[in-house]
């Protein structure tokens, strides 16, 4: 089969395109044709060589990937037969493989494919749309509520502009140049600025002068300083990401913040999983996220790139290149 494969850490171009063995299914498990299989920033990171929030580093080589979405064609030994032949969408958690024509899987991690979604919005949804739905766990969102959306464009921000604008809010999107900000304009934003220019602060100010009530922050650095800024008496600021780094707040930063009691929450991790209970919590957010985009009510926005581009995929999300959920396509 063909599949990416990375035989040394480092920059993106050390992901091949190559052929190797077809895997073969264990007992339990599935082998998938894959239609489409999702790029993570977590990707970008583990292939560096970053350990990151992963419990290890996959031993090399290795094929990347952890979000797969086609049709199932082979089982493993004392596998449900009801799945052969079913178009699914897994998230095979720590495990890699998805970048490739193949894949297996535990067929107890598989969803069906909804009807209505491809297997390239199926795959946004189940690793994308699972962290967006459990971030909204920790919102107060609804008429008279507004929220601040920092990286707007991209897959979980997209997701967020849509699910707030359903349930009500103004939404303000902050996002990289002209195309960024049209695409969250067309997503139901109620005011879309460029990050990038000095005055979108200002322009905050001007449309909404008592200020955001939710800050739903991905970014970190001096974007989040800013925006803290901009946040009225008891707003929440949601954090679930630094990809500009650190917040540099100084003590005066935060003896305002605590005077205007702006409750700061980072949301990822065990507090998302306690938030949405039962026995298997990511699944029943992966089960959520599906149902909302087979609903209509979220729309991921994708990427696709040809499987044998996975190199340029990786180097365009890391250089914020890139809109909505990067995809491969074998």
């Amino acid at each position: 089969m063909r599949a990416i494969r990375l035989h040394a850490f480092g920059p993106a171009e050390n992901l091949t395109p190559e052929r190797t063995e077809t895997p073969v299914p264990a007992a339990g498990q599935v082998r998938i044709a894959v239609a489409a299989a999702g790029v993570h920033l977590l990707d970008t990171t583990l292939r560096q060589g970053i350990q990151g929030p992963a419990p290890a580093l996959p031993p090399l080589p290795t094929i990347p990937g952890r979000e797969v979405a086609g049709t199932v064609d082979a089982l493993g030994p004392g596998t449900d037969p009801h799945w052969l032949g079913r178009p699914v969408v897994v998230h095979l958690g720590f495990a890699p493989g998805g970048y490739a024509q193949y894949a297996v899987a535990d067929a107890d991690r598989l969803h069906p494919v909804p009807a209505g979604l491809d297997p390239a919005q199926a795959v946004a949804m189940i690793g994308t749309g699972r962290t967006a739905l459990g971030i909204l766990q920790f919102a107060d969102l609804g008429p008279g509520s507004v929220a601040l959306v920092p990286a707007a464009a991209g897959g979980i921000g997209t997701l967020l502009v849509q699910y707030a604008k359903h349930a009500g809010a103004t939404v303000i999107a902050l996002a990289g140049g002209p195309a960024k900000t049209a695409l969250a304009t067309a997503n139901g934003a109620d005011l879309a600025l460029d990050y990038t220019r000095p005055d979108w602060p200002e322009a905050v100010r001007t449309h909404h002068p008592a200020g955001a009530t939710v800050l739903f922050d991905s970014v970190g650095g001096t974007t989040a300083r800013t925006a803290l800024g901009l946040l009225a008496p008891g707003a929440q600021h949601l954090v679930f990401g630094w990809s500009a780094g650190p917040i540099p707040l100084t003590d005066t930063d935060r003896a305002t913040l605590t005077a205007r009691a702006v409750t700061t929450t980072h949301v990822l991790g065990p507090a998302m999983l306690r938030r949405a209970g039962g026995d298997n919590p990511l699944r029943l957010l992966e089960t959520r996220a599906l149902a909302e985009a087979a609903a209509g009510r979220l729309r991921p926005a994708l990427q696709r790139y040809p499987l044998d581009e996975a190199a340029t995929a990786h180097h365009d999300l890391e250089t914020r290149a890139t809109t909505g959920k990067v995809i491969l396509e074998p």
